[in-house]
């Protein structure tokens, strides 16, 4: 150990590394989005260590070779670590089982056909089954389409004072009791993807308190912005969250994500039901665009905000204002996904390697999505100033990000830590 770096970390919190149970890297076929390069050095800027990134490729995750396909790109691109999650039905157009089995031994680590619900109960309730049979969760996007229709903005006041479609929370609780309710036939575990509602919260409550096999998953944009950002320098109250969304012109299409930001009354039920263990974790829901994608009328416009490299800082609201602790929070990035996701225990580096993060949870910036190391700049806190922000992130000893002159000298409550240590 003589010749190990010390680095000083004084005032910093050192954590395991950031687990993001759900990311789009795009590739294969949308390389113009994202790449596997790109967005995992985006997800080492934001202090993840690992990503399971979902199946909605060009073409989709749905064979074994396309699964090794996924990880060779990984091994030779990724700059953190890569877990695939194939998808449910073949295509993922909602008709026929994939090869679950097959998969599952390639690698995949859960199934999806995120971007597309597993809209037919009967397949739901076989992938449900084969779930029980190979332990891996089965992670729905939950939406009944005959209900959301083409709504793009959450239902409400917004969408009526805007003239957009409404998209409405029964669209995502329709889905979500079905779902239970086949869980509970079969013994599978489901997954629900970025809850956004106060009846979701209540309804996996329930069946939680039931002994359901199901976990679910909230988004920071989810826990911090309401559809008052939507309406922008129109918004009268404040009730956006506890960032401020006048700075955004009405219509800012890079509000729109699928689930759509909701109430601010859904925004305390996501709060209150991650504080309570009902919901088990944070992920991302990283969804990065082109510019084309997004610089259109709001209708046309695609779902996604580019999240990885913004999480910590928004999440860190929530603990500044005393609403979420700070152990909760970093439960719900490392300890409760990796049990969802079945990855091994995270070391930080007691006799092993690290895999960690270190944060310092003081330092106040300004987001800049110009900077973002993800080709997506599509994110509506662009220009927020957040307190919080990743300093250095290390995998198996080796500091895959480092801001540029972090931890130098020996002084303060220094961390002795293993590895090469390359600057930034």
């Amino acid at each position: 150990m003589g010749d190990a770096e010390v680095i000083d970390a004084s005032g910093c919190c050192v954590a395991p590394g950031f687990i993001d149970l759900h990311c789009h890297l795009r590739e294969p076929g949308q390389e113009e989005k994202e790449t596997i390069a790109t967005g995992t050095a985006a997800a080492a800027r934001g202090g993840f260590t690992t990503v399971c990134a979902m199946p909605n490729t060009e073409p989709a995750i749905d064979t074994a070779a396309a699964v090794r396909n996924l990880l060779d790109i990984a091994r030779r691109e990724a700059v953190v670590h890569v877990r695939p999650i194939a998808a449910v039905t073949i295509g993922r157009q909602g008709k026929t089982l994939t090869e679950m089995a097959e998969l599952a031994e390639a690698g995949a680590i859960g199934f999806s056909d995120d971007g597309s619900p597993v809209w037919d109960p009967h397949i739901m309730r076989q992938a449900l089954q084969y779930s029980r049979m190979l332990g891996r969760p089965i992670m729905n996007h939950c939406e009944d389409r005959a209900l959301v229709g083409n709504g793009v903005v959450n239902e409400g006041v917004v969408s009526t004072r805007l003239g957009l479609p409404g998209w409405p929370a029964a669209g995502e609780e329709a889905m979500v009791a079905r779902d239970i309710a086949l869980a509970e036939l079969t013994g599978g575990h489901v997954h629900i993807c970025h809850v956004s509602t106060a009846g979701s919260v209540r309804l996996i409550a329930e069946a939680k308190a039931r002994g359901v096999n199901i976990t679910a998953e909230v988004t920071p944009h989810h826990l911090v912005l309401t559809d008052q950002w939507v309406l922008g320098c129109m918004c009268a109250d404040n009730s956006g969250g506890p960032l401020s969304p006048k700075m955004l012109m009405p219509y800012d299409t890079r509000t729109k994500v699928n689930p759509p930001l909701r109430r601010e009354e859904d925004r305390q039920a996501l709060i209150e039901g991650l504080r309570d263990g009902i919901i088990d974790c944070i992920a991302t829901d990283h969804a990065p665009h082109t510019l084309v994608d997004k610089e259109v009328e709001y209708g046309q416009a695609a779902f996604g905000i580019s999240a990885l490299e913004t999480a910590l800082p928004l999440l860190l609201t929530l603990v500044n204002s005393a609403r979420l602790d700070l152990i909760g929070l970093i439960t719900a990035l490392t300890v409760n996904p990796a049990r969802i996701a079945g990855i091994k225990p995270i070391s930080l580096g007691l006799g092993d390697p690290a895999t960690l993060t270190i944060f310092d949870p003081q330092v106040t910036w300004t987001i800049s999505a110009a900077k973002f190391a993800s080709k997506g700049k599509n994110t509506p806190v662009d220009g927020q100033k957040v307190q919080g922000q990743v300093m250095l992130t290390m995998i198996e000893g080796r500091c895959v990000f480092r801001r540029e002159g972090f931890g130098k000298g020996t002084g303060g409550r220094a961390s002795r830590l293993e590895g090469v240590l390359d600057e930034e």
